[in-house]
């Protein structure tokens, strides 16, 4: 039987021992802390209350090619739908909503703006499935659906501003903006209005979940899975040089691609040692976690009912804003999330005292103190929500990456999305996953398709270890 070692545990680990335990493969994954799940651990940050670490709402994981053939319902995970999946706030008091529905999303960004709408989102919500298939991997491959991918590249392809100039409204407009606000760039960049087009178009497919419990539940599964299938799990073992990776056919990392220069050391070719050192990261995110009395006074009725609320004003101040954070100056309004998770999932909450999700956009690295700027954006749209707050949980980048190494410098999405790594990250190679070392790759959101609980990375690179052992190759 051929062996495995995965190191980390975050989705797109799991998802790739599941993967090799599946072909038959024995394999044990290790987890430097005590707990596994990386980004989609979930625990009471403040008293009674169950709030997500970091990732929280997961339209990409529940359209997920891979997890979707993993009945990991039958392992404890279920998906809870808000009544409304996003809401994007104005000063006016009039907000962008964000329903499962293109058809309702529309008719709320009145007739003329509604029409745009509908004529880009509704084909790829419809083809959503197919298109996911493609666009949840190596961009450089050759598409199984190529009318679909070149639909979706049409915009994709395109900064944010020149889509966002399809809309005539401040609210269809803003609406968009928030959602390519994800990509952690300048809205003017190539390339930025990709993730945009995806996470609505997800949206419009499968709705923006959140997982009963919380996030952990995607991980609790996948373990639970990878347990069922033979697979272990050893928490507590940090990995700093090959001699403490136990002998095996295939070793694979779900690591930020300098860790792995750094465990590998002269192991690694020096033309993928000079890659994954010189990797680029990209602004971080600034978390503050809320206990808050009778949920968020919201001015605008929907966002009341929303799971995700955008706050950052018009497109053009979002826009402003990113460019600020990406330049390394912190805006004194920056764009942030903030997510309302018990809507959909009430029990996280205990009693009338809700768990508010929030982080902010700040610059790589940042060492000040952003929660009175998160409170006052907050304050701009919920005029009292200061007085319902009862308890908060803080952290920094700084207080992100120690809690998670692959967030280096508070980079939550382990990687800035420029044109180049969304095209060839971590490197230029015909096997992005490959460490250029035998038997050894990279599965971590560092890969094609980035960030998100998808577990598509892990997916990809485990097939790539696959195809290695099928080829009867010496263990590494």
């Amino acid at each position: 039987m051929s062996t495995a070692v995965v190191v980390g545990s975050g989705p797109n680990g799991l998802a790739a021992a599941v993967r090799l335990a599946r072909a038959g493969v024995a394999v044990t994954v290790l987890e430097a802390a005590a707990t596994i799940g990386g980004g989609t651990r979930t625990s009471e940050l403040t008293p009674g209350l169950r709030h997500d670490h970091c990732s929280a709402t997961h339209p990409m994981a529940v359209g997920s090619p891979f997890l979707r053939t993993l009945d990991l319902g039958r392992h404890g995970l279920r998906w809870c739908l808000p009544e409304i999946d996003c809401v994007h706030p104005l000063d006016s008091g009039e907000a962008g909503v964000l329903r499962r529905s293109v058809r309702e999303t529309a008719d709320g960004l009145g007739p003329v703006d509604g029409r745009r709408w509908r004529r880009l989102f509704g084909p790829l919500a419809e083809g959503f499935d197919a298109l996911a298939e493609d666009f949840l991997g190596p961009l450089t491959r050759v598409p199984h659906h190529p009318l679909l991918m070149a639909r979706f590249g049409t915009a994709a392809l395109l900064p944010a501003t020149a889509v966002a100039r399809v809309w005539r409204s401040d609210t269809a407009r803003a609406l968009y903006g928030g959602a390519a606000a994800h990509a952690f760039r300048p809205l003017d960049r190539p390339v930025t209005a990709a993730i945009g087009v995806s996470i609505i178009a997800a949206g419009h497919r499968h709705g923006w979940p959140v997982a009963a419990g919380g996030s952990r539940a995607i991980t609790d599964a996948l373990a639970a899975l990878l347990g069922e299938l033979g697979g272990r799990i050893e928490t507590g073992v940090r990995v700093r040089s090959p001699a403490q990776l136990p002998p095996a056919d295939v070793v694979l990392f779900d690591l930020a691609p300098g860790a792995v220069a750094d465990i590998l050391g002269d192991r690694l070719p020096p033309r993928v040692a000079r890659a994954y050192r010189r990797y680029r990261h990209g602004p971080a995110a600034f978390k503050v976690d809320f206990a808050v009395e009778g949920g968020v006074p919201w001015t605008n009725e929907a966002a009341r009912r929303a799971g995700t609320v955008h706050l950052g004003g018009t497109f053009e101040e979002v826009a402003a804003t990113e460019r600020a954070v990406h330049a390394g100056r912190m805006p004194e309004r920056p764009f942030m999330l903030v997510g309302q998770q018990y809507l959909a999932d009430p029990g996280r909450s205990n009693g009338d005292v809700h768990p508010v999700w929030t982080y902010a956009h700040v610059p790589y690295g940042y060492a000040g103190d952003a929660t009175g700027a998160i409170v006052r954006q907050i304050e701009r749209f919920a005029p009292g929500f200061s007085e319902r707050v009862v308890g908060r949980a803080v952290r920094g980048p700084a207080a992100l990456e120690a809690y998670d190494p692959n967030y280096v410098g508070g980079d939550i999405v382990t990687g800035a999305n420029t044109v180049r790594q969304l095209l060839s990250r971590p490197r230029l190679a015909l096997d992005p996953y490959s460490t250029g070392v035998a038997g050894m790759y990279l599965c971590s959101a560092a890969t094609p398709p980035g960030a998100g609980a998808h577990g598509m990375c892990g997916a990809h690179a485990a097939a790539s270890a696959l195809r290695y052992l099928r080829r009867g190759r010496a263990p590494a």
